[in-house]
């Protein structure tokens, strides 16, 4: 089964974009996705392809109408998750990454302007997503993130199937430092312990490492790693040896 993804937008000049280079771009041309665009335009009711209109209640810019984005995505082959790209949205996170590149692919509706018609998110099964607390120009760049992020756990598109297992966030924590060659650079030299050729050694300070950096640059994600270790196989919580 190939992960097919289609892309929703008023710029679908805009992809493959980055997504034609590099991995992503290899596992695209060997058929290990696929990729689609739909001009939102192309579903307009009017000869001026008008896609939005004011805001209802007044308000600064205009709001993607729900009748042309309706169509667009009735348009699409179903049998995949519907996903916004919205600061609204639900933030993103690896675990959702994992359970979307483990599925068929995704449709992804970009928005502009200042949005969505809500109705449309309320009559279709559309789920929607942030990748962060800031905003961009439009969803398509979003899109790219989210799609970039799924199609490296592709079977066959990283190659080696654990090369991707140690990096931030999959295990909740972020990861450890990196160094390679050359040994010295500008009075700096790779940590011993990556030297000794002690595997049990290096592990442990790989260790130590992704815990103290993930817990000074990154409280939130400490407190839930910290919380996910102390569950006991039950569920219940281990504060102080007492379950709660």
């Amino acid at each position: 089964m190939t992960f097919a993804a289609t892309i929703l937008t008023l710029y679908p000049e805009m992809f493959p974009g980055p997504l034609g280079l590099s991995l992503a771009g290899r596992g695209l041309r060997e058929g290990l996705w696929s990729l689609e665009t739909v001009q939102i335009r192309d579903f307009a009711p009017d000869k001026h392809r008008t896609v939005d209109d004011t805001p209802a209640g007044g308000g600064a810019g205009m709001v993607l109408r729900a009748d042309v984005l309706g169509a667009a995505l009735d348009s699409v082959a179903p049998g995949r998750p519907v996903l916004a790209m919205t600061p609204r949205g639900a933030p993103l996170t690896q675990e959702r990454v994992r359970a979307l590149a483990a599925g068929p692919g995704m449709t992804i509706l970009c928005g502009r302007f200042e949005g969505f018609d809500e109705r449309l998110l309320e009559a279709r099964d559309v789920a929607q997503i942030s990748i962060g607390d800031y905003i961009l120009s439009g969803g398509e760049m979003a899109a790219m993130t989210l799609l970039d992020a799924c199609i490296r756990l592709i079977p066959g598109v990283m190659g080696a199937a654990s090369s991707g297992m140690d990096e931030s966030f999959e295990t909740g924590l972020l990861e450890y430092p990196q160094y390679t060659r050359p040994v010295e650079w500008e009075g700096r030299t790779i940590p011993e312990v990556l030297r000794s050729g002690d595997h049990a050694r290096i592990e442990s300070w790989r260790r130590a490492q992704a815990e103290t950096d993930t817990r000074l640059r990154r409280p939130d994600l400490w407190e839930r790693h910290e919380g996910a270790r102390v569950q006991s196989p039950s569920g219940a919580r281990q504060r102080n040896g007492k379950q709660t």
